[in-house]
């Protein structure tokens, strides 16, 4: 037996386990790559489900803002600092109804809620003629799509 077949022989298995070190490398490699693909495919579907719920917040907003344009639109003023301020349930209603505690009467509309609160008159409104008496409203609007909701609100001035 010559020294260059002893040679050949102990090589052989350092071949397997260089091949074998190679194959768990490509492994981690793939499974990184499968667990980065999925983290990005749930951002994504977070992203979505944000702006369905905003886009359908703005659809109850203008649907809300719509309702009180018109002439035969009318509500109490609210009274108190608790039934003036924002509604403070628009980050947990679930359902149409009233709030006793706000004084909101919750609207469905579409994939979402609106409520208006009639908070006084003014007679400084912007984009107003001047010494006119308006009618303020806030409308909150309240969109949901799977686990994300989102609240817009606008002021209202009605002369």
């Amino acid at each position: 037996m010559s020294f260059s077949a002893i040679t050949f022989r102990g090589q052989r298995g350092m071949a397997l386990l260089v091949s074998l070190v190679f194959l768990l490398l490509l492994t981690l490699i793939g499974l990184s790559s499968m667990q980065n693909a999925t983290l990005q495919e749930k951002m994504a579907g977070s992203v979505s489900l944000r702006n369905q719920s905003f886009q359908s917040a703005e659809a109850a907003l203008r649907v809300g803002e719509s309702a009180v344009q018109l002439d035969s639109y009318a509500l109490a003023v609210c009274n108190g600092t608790s039934q003036c301020a924002p509604p403070a349930e628009s980050s947990t209603v679930k359902a149409a109804g009233f709030n006793s505690t706000s004084g909101v009467t919750w609207i469905a509309s579409g994939n979402g809620f609106y409520g208006v609160q009639n908070i006084g008159t003014t007679l400084t409104a912007v984009n107003v003629p001047s010494n006119t008496s308006a009618t303020l409203y806030r409308v909150t609007a309240v969109g949901i799509a799977g686990s994300s909701r989102s609240v817009v609100e606008s002021i209202y001035a009605k002369y």
